[in-house]
Parts: C-alpha cells; structure tokens; sequence
C-alpha cells in the first residue's frame, strides 16, 4: 500500500520489484484517465482534465474495488495494489521520454511515455486512443529498444530539409521530448521531431537561437537515439 502523491516506496518493496523486473515485465493493469485524476497521478500525462462526474465514479468504483481507502479519521488516500506502485513511481520519477506518433493503427496507442528510474527499471505507459493508460515495470534498456521499435526510423535525412514541408507530406511523425525537473519542481524540456519519408527518416530539433523554430539535424538512427538516452539518468 502507498500513499497518494509521495515518492516513497519501501526499499523492501523496492528491492523486490527490481528483482522481479529481472526476470521478464510485470505488468501494472490499465487505467482510465479518472482513475488516474483521482489517485493524484502525475497531470502532465493527462491529455485532458476529466469531468467531475467521471473522478467521482472512478473514486467509487476503486474504493468498491479496495484499491483505494482512508484511515478511520484521515484524509489522507492509501492506494492498494498494482496501482499504488504505479502511481508511486510516477511521483518517483525526475526524468521523463514522452513520444507521441501519428499514423498509427485505431487500436494501438499513440503515446508511449518512460520513467526511467535509477535502479535499471523503468515504469513504461502505453496510452491508446480511449485515453486507457496501461502500466508495466520493465528493464531500462528493453524499454527504450520497445520504444525504438514503435518510432519512424530510416537513412539519415537531408540538412536543408525544411520542417513545416517535411512534416507536412509524412505519413509517420513522431515528437519525443525529454523531460527533466530539478530539486524545486522547475521543468526543463528537450525536444527531437521525427518525420519518415520512404526510407528516410528525417530528425529535427529546436533552433538554439529560436527555440520555437525546428532546424534538420541530418541524424542518423543511432545518433537521434543516443540524443535521447544521454538525458536519461
């Protein structure tokens, strides 16, 4: 059991959870955006605000479910369950990839986010089209090959490529942002545009000197990559 809103997790829980991450995923179940709200799950992975209504019947449906409850006395919410260490390592993480992508099919999700933690295991969130969160614990390196797989890739593009025009005629994009808070909450964001053309797969970046302008990189798949990794803890 967990608190909402801490990042605190038993180290004997801890060790037990990276102990099992090694031996194949473990599966944290899917939750629906209420569900989320209403355990204090991290906001920024909600793509919209839920309505009222909806928290107050996720709240009743996982309190019917014992997965959320109260001490006689507090308000403080303890969460039971593969959704309280979901939501611990949320709360757990500094570092976050979020990779959003076009072009892909009605029933598999769009958005893969990864909270790498500094045990080698990282909390992977699979989002689909009805906003259904679906939660895993897995090895660092394996969840970073599984978000390769899902990510436009190719030869190297050109470095006139012009983003607006690339992007534009894609059918595959993908915007992946690596996302860093230090000790007093302040965000820092890296962005890394993808955009696949037949066998090319063309990598854009912030322009230093105006960030809201993307300028070509002319990356290769691994280069991009390690552009990503090397923010990670």
């Amino acid at each position: 059991m967990t608190n909402a809103q801490t990042d605190e997790i038993p180290q004997e829980t801890l060790d037990a959870l990276v102990e099992l991450v090694g031996t194949g995923p473990v599966p944290l179940g899917g939750y629906t955006l209420a569900e989320i709200d209403a355990v204090g799950g991290i906001r920024h992975l909600l793509e919209e605000q839920p309505a009222d209504a909806l928290i107050a019947e996720a709240v009743r449906s996982l309190a019917a479910r014992n997965i959320i409850s109260t001490d006689e006395g507090s308000d403080q919410l303890k969460i039971r369950g593969d959704l309280g260490i979901a939501t611990a390592f949320q709360h757990r993480s500094r570092v976050t990839v979020d990779a959003r992508v076009t072009g892909s099919e009605p029933d598999r999700p769009w958005r893969f986010v990864l909270m790498p933690q500094p045990e080698g295991i990282t909390l992977e969130v699979l989002i689909d089209a009805l906003g259904i969160h679906f939660y895993s614990l897995r090895e660092t390196t394996d969840a970073l090959d599984r978000l390769w797989e899902r990510l436009p890739s190719g030869d190297r593009g050109d470095t006139s490529s012009q983003a607006d025009e690339v992007l534009a005629a894609s059918p595959r994009t993908a915007l992946i942002s690596v996302n860093r808070w230090d000790g007093q909450g302040d965000l820092g964001t890296h962005d890394v545009v993808l955009a696949q053309d037949d066998d090319t797969c063309h990598v854009f970046v912030r322009d230093p000197e105006s960030p809201k302008s993307l300028v070509a990189a002319g990356l290769d798949n691994d280069e991009w990559r390690q552009l990503v990794t090397d923010r990670l803890p």
